[in-house]
């Protein structure tokens, strides 16, 4: 559920001011931030915001697409590296007889 519009949109105090500095002196040095929390803003577009996930900061290019979203989508916090049964399947697995039957294997 979206916030709502009397209340405006979230960004830390912190964050907001890092961002207005960037603005006015033109730095593109990655603004590092632990706040995955704050929406993205317009004034943020063309900006590079290092994201925390967890263990590193993850290097953020704003663009115009990404206005409204927060920050934390686009710094993901876990990496899926497949199901353990899968392994098994691609690499040793034998091909199967195209009959399938268990007589198939024997002649």
């Amino acid at each position: 559920m979206p916030r709502s519009l009397r209340k405006g949109p979230f960004i830390d105090a912190h964050l907001l001011k890092k961002v207005a500095e960037a603005i006015a002196t033109r730095l593109k040095k990655p603004i590092k931030t632990w706040s995955r929390r704050s929406m993205i803003l317009p004034d943020m577009v063309g900006l590079t915001i290092a994201v925390h996930n967890g263990r590193q900061h993850v290097p953020i290019l704003v663009s115009e697409n990404m206005v409204g979203h927060k920050l934390g989508e686009f710094a993901p916090t876990r990496m899926f590296r497949g199901h353990s049964g899968d392994k098994t399947a691609k690499k040793g697995a034998a091909p199967k007889d195209s009959k399938g039957g268990k007589d198939s294997a024997k002649k």
